[in-house]
């Protein structure tokens, strides 16, 4: 199996380079490196409870010429085990990214190289359209790992989603956004389709001297495929 998954892997990887080399030349030529964390009262996930309440979320990320890796996690405040580390390797050009992400919602004190089992890979695609059309569409498809049905087949979990910034008074931006699946069976073990989330976020930087303000948010998610509301507080470090 770790032979069929390298595979799968390599052709991943080659397929995600043969379409980022005709738009090397395009980005910048620029090495970023950038760090930060959230604070979110609950942890929800296109529509799911993750069940560690109260988390933090760190991001580490470098990026060159367009390409980027960013190491992601999320640990609870209550129980300072890791629920999850998420790796990516993306490439933007202009208002189109495109990302490989490998998510580990293990935590800590399991084996990290059960890949086929505890690891979950992701490609997704989004398009934001820009300032004019503040749109954002993504679609995202788990291709390998242990998104498997109960036959030990792959089961391709899709999402889509679309969300839209609206300024408003007061520094304040609204994002209403909606997101569904295909079919999935990350969370419950059985096929899941329709809406798994429809929410709205209400954003801005709060200022705590002339010159430091920190960005917060508040969100509120309906999740009709559970039949679940939820509301996350959460701030940016």
């Amino acid at each position: 199996m770790k032979t069929s998954m390298n595979k799968t892997l390599k052709v991943a990887v080659v397929a995600l380079s043969a379409l980022f080399v005709p738009l090397i030349g395009m980005a910048q030529d620029t090495f970023e490196v950038s760090v930060g964390a959230d604070v979110v009262s609950k942890y929800i996930w296109r529509g799911f409870d993750q069940g560690s309440g109260a988390s933090i979320q760190p991001t580490l990320g470098m990026a060159y010429k367009g390409f980027s890796l960013t190491a992601w996690g999320s640990t609870s405040i209550t129980d300072l085990e890791p629920k999850e580390i998420d790796i990516t390797l993306g490439y933007t050009i202009g208002g189109l990214s495109l990302n490989v992400t490998d998510y580990w919602w293990a935590g800590e004190s399991q084996s990290y190289g059960n890949y086929k089992n505890s690891h979950y890979f992701e490609g997704a695609a989004s398009y934001y359209f820009g300032e004019k059309l503040p749109l954002a569409l993504s679609v995202a498809t788990m291709f390998a790992g242990g998104d498997r049905n109960e036959e030990g087949k792959q089961c391709y979990s899709t999402y889509f989603s679309a969300e839209y910034d609206i300024a408003c008074p007061a520094d304040i931006t609204l994002t209403p956004s909606i997101g569904a699946t295909t079919a999935s069976y990350l969370h419950t073990g059985e096929q899941v389709k329709g809406l798994t989330d429809l929410s709205l976020k209400a954003s801005k930087e709060l200022k705590i001297t002339n010159s430091f303000s920190l960005p917060i948010f508040v969100q509120v998610t309906a999740s009709p495929v559970n039949d679940k509301v939820y509301m996350v507080f959460g701030l940016t470090i």
